[in-house]
């Protein structure tokens, strides 16, 4: 069969759409801040005005060119879909930090951090992938429209484009459970409805009311209506993104800190247990195995960061040396809870840490949250399967008669699972080792250093954030050249759509008649 672009078209034309709706949404907010609040200038809603008509348009007019597309979307065209939904939802939503720094300082006069379109994309990259990797050397010089968005970019990545479009949009048939299952392919196939747009629908639904849930908590901690927003979106998302430029550590309270760590906690959960709740199928939440596990790995991991801080070995300018017990505990906590769930804020300078913190919130940088959630990383459900596999084969050698199935929890893991999932594990490693000698290179009349290096390439291809060294807790990836932030841009969607999604694209087969 021919690959159908004509309602690959559609479709995105139709995604443009939802996102130029959202654009203007945030241009009536900017509208009313800068009109009615007195804040900012007339350049700032115009920028988004500018960006959401430009979108719309372009919009309409791809929805146009592939109206005449088939009703089903098969898989390749669910991949493509998929793919480009990602790549072409970036560029749009670059479109208003590009045109406010256009107005507001000329092409020729290139004095903000979001003066390239490159660095505008990469920008709205970092937020629709949920990573938070930042080219913003100073946040408060941004526009509070313009921050909003960033944070509505994170919102709407979370739990993913496609899966707003479906529920939004149930035109694409019986194709959208391909489009669904290949968006969120961790989400439990339990207790599913039967239409991939009521299942969508519900997971929204749970997802709109944790955000309800956790801005008016953070709004009785003493945050205004604004940030709490804000930090709401980019809790739930799990990405990052800050109105400060200290991040969390700029909001000096512990009730706005532990908030914040439990909704990370929440969001790092498969939304398909959640389901499961409102069902009241208690049992099977309780007993889920990746859960367990996910907390037992934050519980373990907070307590050796906690121990290796009180040991003193944080080193010069960190909080432990003065730092009480409950302190250090909390900056542990928080600081383990945001890199495993791969939110990435920051409550201190975790660079100064010791070796041994270091170390163990590197490995969670890897570990990521369960699947089905909004976070990243490799999921704590592969890294469970691997464990199993690799405790069979080590059974094997010494029990070569000895025939035991793999199970995760009451699952049995047949072999063509272990395989993909072993395939995907070196995938990450092997992607990881090549980001990392690709920036070594493009960065070497810099100086930059392997940490630096490894730190950033993990960070963007498992959408957490900060890094150790110079992308780390107080720095920002604004140094990196052109070229640099392309390659981590295409990390951050390697990383969101589980490498698979955009690796098949590349093979030639792909693009022939079946």
């Amino acid at each position: 069969m021919t690959l159908e672009f004509r309602v690959v078209i559609r479709q995105l034309g139709l995604l443009m759409l939802v996102l130029s709706a959202l654009i203007l949404a945030v241009a009536v907010f900017a509208c009313l801040d800068h009109f009615v609040g007195g804040r900012g200038e007339t350049v700032e809603p115009v920028a988004m005005l500018l960006a959401g008509a430009i979108g719309a348009l372009v919009g309409a007019v791809m929805f146009f060119l592939g109206r005449k597309g088939a009703g089903l979307i098969g898989q390749r065209e669910a991949l493509l879909l998929v793919a480009l939904a990602w790549l072409v939802g970036a560029a749009l939503s670059a479109m208003p930090f590009w045109i406010w720094s256009q107005l507001s300082f000329g092409p020729d006069i290139p004095t903000h951090d979001l003066d390239s379109f490159t660095n505008c994309y990469f920008e709205a990259m970092s937020g629709l992938t949920t990573t938070g990797a930042t080219i913003l050397q100073s946040i408060t010089t941004v526009p509070r429209s313009l921050l909003l968005w960033r944070a509505v970019t994170h919102w709407i990545g979370g739990l993913g484009i496609v899966v707003l479009f479906v529920a939004v949009l149930p035109m694409l048939g019986l194709g959208s459970r391909r489009v669904y299952w290949l968006e969120a392919p961790g989400v439990s196939h339990e207790g599913v409805r039967p239409r991939i747009q009521d299942t969508a629908r519900v997971l929204w639904l749970i997802y709109v009311g944790l955000t309800i849930a956790e801005t008016v908590t953070l709004r009785l901690c003493g945050m205004t209506w604004f940030d709490a927003t804000c930090h709401t979106f980019a809790t739930l998302a799990t990405g990052g993104f800050s109105t400060l430029d200290a991040s969390i550590a700029g909001f000096d309270s512990t009730a706005v800190h532990i908030v914040i760590i439990v909704f990370m906690v929440l969001a790092g959960i498969n939304f398909g247990l959640y389901h499961q709740l409102l069902r009241r199928r208690w049992r099977s939440v309780t007993s889920d195995t990746e859960l367990r596990a996910y907390l037992t790995i934050m519980v373990v991991a907070t307590a050796i960061v906690t121990i290796s801080m009180m040991r003193h070995e944080a080193g010069p300018g960190a909080q432990s040396e003065a730092a009480s017990f409950p302190t250090t505990l909390r900056h542990a906590a928080f600081q383990v809870v945001a890199v495993q769930t791969t939110t990435g804020f920051c409550s201190a300078d975790f660079d100064q840490w010791g070796f041994v913190a270091k170390a163990t919130l590197l490995t969670l940088m890897f570990i990521g949250a369960s699947a089905g959630s909004t976070g990243g990383g490799i999921k704590v459900v592969r890294i469970l399967i691997c464990a199993k596999v690799l405790l069979a084969e080590l059974e094997h050698y010494y029990r070569p008669k000895v025939v035991r199935s793999v199970r995760v929890g009451k699952t049995t893991v047949d072999p063509e699972l272990r395989m993909i999932t072993l395939v995907y594990l070196i995938g990450i490693v092997v992607l990881f080792a090549v980001g990392t000698a690709v920036l070594m290179m493009l960065e070497a009349h810099q100086g930059i250093d392997i940490t630096t290096a490894a730190t950033a390439s993990v960070a963007t291809l498992n959408n957490i954030g900060p890094g150790l060294a110079r992308v780390g807790a107080t720095h920002n990836y604004a140094w990196f050249t052109a070229p640099s932030k392309i390659v981590m841009c295409v990390l951050m969607v390697l990383g969101r759509l589980e490498v698979f999604t955009i690796l098949v694209l590349f093979t030639p087969r792909f693009w022939k008649s079946e």
